[in-house]
């Protein structure tokens, strides 16, 4: 099993240098990955007049300042990016970081305030169409071949996005999204890994083992014949001491876990905040 942080892209970590400095505490201290949200307003409510980071900025400070981890967002709203643009970005930090970016895609949300703020899409089924489509149109940018494309809602003429991304054939792309809807999981089951929230454990809180083998075997029905290596990654906020971490985590490994990301609550005031995530890192994973 593999463990993470998690952090989001406002509050104190707005800034790259945090970023950097928050990655490289997670490299010393022996966690596996640094994931930072990609929001622009996120909840306006809640967030209202809080600086917000650009994510590919404040990756790309983290992959200067690192050797090891592996970066990437958590998760992308493909929706609301122009899926070449997007391409670019993902493809310059794989090779900044010399391969080591994981590319998390959903619908993203809130959607009123992350899209409808600027006018674009709020009709979940149109999101859902732009993001399955855009994904596919990342996979083949990525490959650094030739593309030609007419969709529903991108079209492409003769273009070859250069360079290809270190990893071949393309970076490992996990799909984000609340269980038990059927949908966001099934997106998963045809890509890389599956990042979900459960509707019964939010951000930051654990979820039951139960749930967690249930969706196993769901994303197990749905995977393609030629299989493949497959992550599932789940979340939540552990205690500092290692053997209770540890009573924490191991039925959710057991259950089919391969990664554990470390989460502040939501809700709770320790969230973009620099100070409560280093301690947390500073302690280190569980050991499994």
């Amino acid at each position: 099993m593999r463990f993470s942080i998690n952090i989001p892209n406002f509050g104190d970590f707005a800034d790259p240098r945090t970023v950097a400095r928050v990655a490289v505490a997670a490299e010393q201290a022996g966690w596996d990955g640094l994931f930072v949200w990609d929001h622009v307003v996120h909840d306006k409510a809640v967030q209202r007049g809080k600086p917000f980071g650009d994510p590919w900025m404040l990756l790309t400070a983290a992959a200067l300042a690192t050797s090891r981890i592996r970066l990437g967002p958590l998760v992308t709203p493909v929706a609301r990016r122009r899926p070449h643009q997007l391409a670019r970005q993902v493809a310059t930090l794989d090779a900044v970081s010399g391969g080591r970016v994981i590319f998390t895609a959903g619908l993203g949300g809130p959607i009123d305030d992350e899209y409808g703020s600027f006018g674009e899409p709020t009709d979940p089924r149109v999101l859902a169409e732009l993001l399955d489509e855009g994904l596919g149109l990342l996979a083949r940018y990525w490959s650094g071949r030739a593309v030609d494309h007419d969709g529903p809602h991108h079209r492409v003429r003769d273009v070859t996005l250069l360079p290809a991304t270190v990893q071949r054939p393309r970076p490992p792309v996990w799909i984000g999204g609340f269980w038990p809807n059927r949908p966001p999981m099934r997106r998963a089951a045809r890509w890389d890994g599956a990042v979900p929230l459960f509707q019964s454990a939010r951000h930051g809180q654990v979820p039951a083992a139960a749930e967690v083998r249930e969706l196993v075997a769901y994303l197990r029905d749905h995977r393609p014949e030629k299989g493949g290596a497959f992550d599932l990654v789940l979340g939540g906020a552990t205690p500092f001491d290692p053997d209770a971490a540890r009573e924490v985590i191991a039925p959710l490994r057991d259950a089919g876990a391969t990664w554990w990301d470390e989460r502040q609550l939501q809700t709770g005031p320790g969230l973009d905040r620099l100070a409560p995530v280093l301690r947390r890192i500073e302690a280190g994973p569980p050991a499994l």
